[in-house]
């Protein structure tokens, strides 16, 4: 695939301010998208490629970090940011001495990816393919306005980019973004790549674009966890552990652990505990 030597990095420090309250519980690496953490769902699709352990895989943690740095456990290496997010380029500048030298791919903690043909790995591995280990390449799909602002060579970033060495050794250990450090110097030098994604992305960074994101993940039935009482009505729903559903859900999201009364209706929102219901107005049409 690639000669240059390469490790990962799934950066899972951000407030995920969009997407409060829930995330006032949660951080959002560790919200549930068919009642599988985020994070977890990038952390699959990197040892869909064979990178694992913490020696290959970095887990970057500051908001709610405790909770980060307890659900990777031993599965990767744990960089946490004690004073505050350090962003997507100081996150990396505080993982130089790990990084030491190699190639790093790193995947948005928050970013829902999903290709029916291509099981997790075989997607992201198409930006190893024939890599010299010099230029910057993003994951992209053609963006709706290709002139847009936020936008490469016409396409919108989709959660994972790979980087070469020579422009993370030299990133400042302060608050900074890869888009104005890295990516879009080096488009400006002729050195950026966009690499098509072919499946569906969602960002999860609002409550609608989070629910849309749950609703593509059923794949248009309900799932439910199996350790969920349910004795109401689901429809086109996510309900996950230990959640305890007795009235209706429609096109909705219940936490782990959350509970649905027998009078209530939840519809078109996500439920955490027993007090928080996040109502989205026109959620997406999921796979769109």
């Amino acid at each position: 695939m690639t000669a240059v030597e390469v490790c990962a990095v799934a950066l899972a420090a951000g407030e995920g301010s969009r997407l409060r309250p829930l995330t006032e519980r949660v951080p959002k690496a560790l919200c549930p998208v068919g009642n599988v953490p985020l994070l977890d769902r990038v952390l699959a699709r990197l040892a869909g490629i064979g990178l694992t352990g913490t020696s290959r895989v970095a887990v970057n943690a500051s908001y709610l970090a405790e909770q980060v740095v307890a659900h990777v456990g031993d599965r990767a290496h744990r960089s946490v940011e004690p004073d505050g997010p350090l962003g997507t380029a100081g996150g990396l500048a505080k993982l130089r001495d790990w990084i030491n030298g190699r190639g790093v791919l790193v995947g948005n903690a928050d970013a829902y990816l999903a290709d029916p043909d291509r099981p997790p790995g075989p997607d992201i591995a198409t930006l190893l393919q024939g890599w010299d280990g010099e230029t910057v390449r993003l994951l992209g799909q053609p963006a709706v306005n290709p002139t847009a602002p936020g936008t490469f060579d016409g396409h919108a970033f989709t959660g994972f980019s790979l980087l070469p060495w020579r422009l993370v050794r030299d990133l400042p250990l302060e608050f900074g973004d890869l888009v104005r450090t890295v990516w879009r110097p080096a488009e400006a030098a002729g050195e950026l790549t966009v690499v098509r994604y072919p499946g569906t992305f969602y960002d999860t960074g609002t409550p609608a674009d989070y629910l849309t994101a749950n609703l593509h993940a059923t794949g248009g039935d309900t799932l439910v966890h199996p350790t969920a009482l349910v004795t109401g009505r689901c429809r086109s729903a996510v309900v996950g552990a230990g959640a305890r559903v007795h009235g209706a859900v429609t096109r909705a999201v219940v936490w782990p652990g959350a509970t649905v009364a027998a009078e209530e209706h939840v519809q078109n929102a996500i439920r955490a505990g027993t007090d928080l219901t996040v109502v989205v107005s026109e959620p997406a049409a999921a796979g769109s």
